[in-house]
């Protein structure tokens, strides 16, 4: 049986040494290291770096869990757990040393995600939670918002950078929603919209088109 308490304490560890890594690397980072995987869709070093100290580091925490990882590093084969992991999501964003960006790591089952970490490095805030326990950022515990009208709500709708499968539901949500909401942000990090919701600054979020190492460990 998994301590589920103590191993996302160690988690959180491993996701803020990461963070750590990102914000070193993020003062000399240059543009030109940078590639375009699909239109508008980056990757860098600094991504699959970051990834391939993760997987080490969890490989060492889990032995028996395999992964499924963005930049590809390491592969899941039917082990009976799997680390989701996102060395950096919001990529675009640090490369232009905007924030958010965040280090995701996520531990599921054959069944059922067991715990979640999120650490957003621009803020040094770490968003985590376990199955059967609470939701948490820096040891606080953390709660959605009780906004109920949604002429009150202040959400983030996110335009990703596929916008050819993207832009008819992208022109029907500003359609439905400007002018008729509290405010509207775009981000540029699932993960760390989906903790801005959990912890109340956010009344709601949405997006498509996004993988499991976007939204796990934040869901």
């Amino acid at each position: 049986m998994l301590d589920l308490k103590q191993l996302t304490a160690d988690v959180c560890r491993i996701a803020t040494e990461a963070g750590c890594f990102l914000r070193e690397e993020r003062k000399g980072f240059r543009r030109e290291s940078v590639v375009e995987k699909h239109a508008h869709d980056y990757v860098s070093y600094v991504d699959k770096e970051s990834e391939i100290r993760l997987v080490k580091a969890l490989s060492a925490l889990l032995p028996e869990a395999g992964f499924i990882a963005e930049e590809g590093s390491a592969t899941y084969k039917d082990e009976p757990y799997c680390w989701v992991i996102d060395p950096l999501d919001g990529t675009t964003n640090y490369i232009h040393d905007y924030a958010p960006y965040c280090v995701c790591i996520a531990l599921r089952s054959r069944d059922e995600l067991l715990l979640g970490v999120v650490y957003e490095v621009s803020r040094d805030e770490c968003f985590y939670a376990w199955k059967g326990g609470k939701a948490f950022l820096n040891g606080t515990e953390i709660q959605a918002s009780d906004v109920k009208d949604i002429k009150d709500a202040f959400l983030i709708v996110e335009l990703p950078y596929n916008s050819e499968q993207y832009k008819l539901t992208a022109l029907h949500l500003i359609d439905q929603l400007y002018g008729k909401v509290g405010g509207i942000r775009m981000n540029g990090s699932a993960a760390a919209a989906i903790c801005y919701v959990a912890s109340g600054r956010i009344d709601g979020w949405v997006e498509a088109f996004i993988g499991k190492w976007d939204y796990s460990a934040a869901a």
